[in-house]
């Protein structure tokens, strides 16, 4: 899995010696409350959780400041199909509002998209999560579904938004000024 940079990121493979910091990202409620389990309750949870074999297919980067080797998150992205991936991504609350989500995700979308190829990536959010929904619109994702009770979660039976993005309105997108492109990103 490669390393990928940036003048102020450094995305590297999640590693089970990150549980300490994400333990804070992964036991915080009221950020949890989209995610697809609930709250971590140890730090071993979310060393399990951590593990290879909890990860199954993704791809997991952590999300580090350049010279600083301290998780503040993850982007992930599962191969679903030949050259379509889903991803998905979580940043820890003092982190928000620095652009690091954008960012970050944003560098996972190069490699996607450019570097290996994929024609889409998409993207599973619950209707009611505004900061992500913000983050990919921003980025130039298109909704493209709703899924009604979808999923069965530590909240209840939620529905689900599909956000994707191709390729060609990706490379389009990089190519606008910084100040139309930046959308209204919570990230």
């Amino acid at each position: 899995m490669p390393v990928l940079t940036s003048e102020r990121l450094v995305l590297r493979q999640v590693r089970s010696d990150d549980a300490a910091a994400l333990f804070s990202v992964l036991s915080d409620e009221a950020l949890m409350t989209w995610w697809s389990s609930g709250p971590h309750r140890s730090v071993e949870e979310t060393r399990t959780y951590l593990e290879p074999a909890a990860v199954g297919n993704w791809r997991s980067w952590a999300i580090t400041r350049a010279g600083e080797d301290i998780a503040l998150g993850w982007v992930a992205a599962h191969d679903r199909r030949e050259n379509v991936s889903e991803i998905g991504y979580i940043l820890a609350r003092p982190a928000w509002g620095q652009g690091i989500a954008r960012e970050a995700v944003a560098m996972v979308l190069d490699q996607l998209l450019v570097t290996e190829g994929q024609r889409r990536v998409f993207a599973d959010t619950d209707p009611e999560n505004i900061h992500s929904i913000g983050l990919l619109t921003s980025m130039g994702f298109v909704r493209e579904g709703y899924l009604r009770a979808e999923w069965e979660t530590h909240i209840g039976v939620r529905d689900s938004l599909i956000f994707g993005l191709l390729r060609d309105e990706w490379l389009a997108h990089r190519q606008q000024p910084a100040d139309r492109a930046a959308g209204s990103s919570a990230g």
